[in-house]
């Protein structure tokens, strides 16, 4: 079984289908809980690390075998919440950030979020480090898009994300830092690759739970 924690309720029909198209038959179990964003904004991640931590202990002793966490706010907390859990927790923003580094240099970072930007950018520069690569980046919140997007404009809150990443030049890579964003990619836009998280991070969580469940079969032979 794969866990999911979401602070948002639009991610649960999103992962679903991924799931359909790149893992059938992986059990999702789905925890929404926006309340730990609102938080996570006003006071930091770290003031919801211990209901983090405490949500995923709850899913190993379900049977979870890998978490993802879908909110790039509070991804770093799940990660780390995962070690003394014996859980692997995998941020969903994690892969695009890897392939982000192994596009150049130069990414820029899209966010509806101002409180994305650091732990974005933290990630990057992890994946840089682990490629041995330096990179440049570039942050722009996207004016107007939080407050579409929480008002239940979808198609506006797209349409702002995509003509911010229209406007961006001289890059190797767009980051949109938000998994909500991800449909914001497939619009038009300039010659720059627009990279998003949903697809690429549930597929590696998929990856990490069939090796999960591989590890504990053979360790039940």
């Amino acid at each position: 079984m794969l866990t999911l924690l979401h602070t948002s309720p639009v991610h649960v029909p999103v992962f679903d289908a991924l799931r359909d198209e790149e893992a059938p038959g992986l059990a999702l179990r789905h925890l929404v809980r926006p309340e730990l964003l609102d938080r996570a904004r006003e006071q930091g991640p770290g003031a919801v690390a211990d209901e983090v931590a405490e949500m995923l202990a709850h899913a190993a002793r379900q049977g979870a075998r890998t978490a993802l966490c879908t909110c790039s706010t509070i991804g770093a907390v799940a990660e780390a919440a995962g070690g003394p859990l014996g859980l692997p927790v995998l941020r969903v923003d994690r892969p695009m950030a890897a392939a982000a580094v192994a596009a150049g240099p130069r990414i820029v970072v899209l966010a509806a979020l101002e409180s994305t930007l650091a732990p974005t950018k933290d990630l990057i520069a992890q994946e840089a480090a682990r490629a041995g690569r330096e990179v440049q980046v570039r942050t722009v919140v996207v004016p107007g898009a939080w407050e579409r997007f929480a008002a239940g404009d979808t198609g506006g809150f797209l349409e702002a994300v995509a003509a911010a990443a229209r406007e961006v030049t001289a890059a190797d890579a767009i980051v949109l830092a938000q998994a909500s964003m991800a449909a914001a990619a497939d619009r038009p836009a300039g010659g720059v690759p627009v990279l998003s998280s949903p697809r690429s991070g549930l597929r590696a969580a998929a990856q990490l739970a069939a090796s999960a469940r591989s590890l504990s079969g053979l360790r039940t032979m």
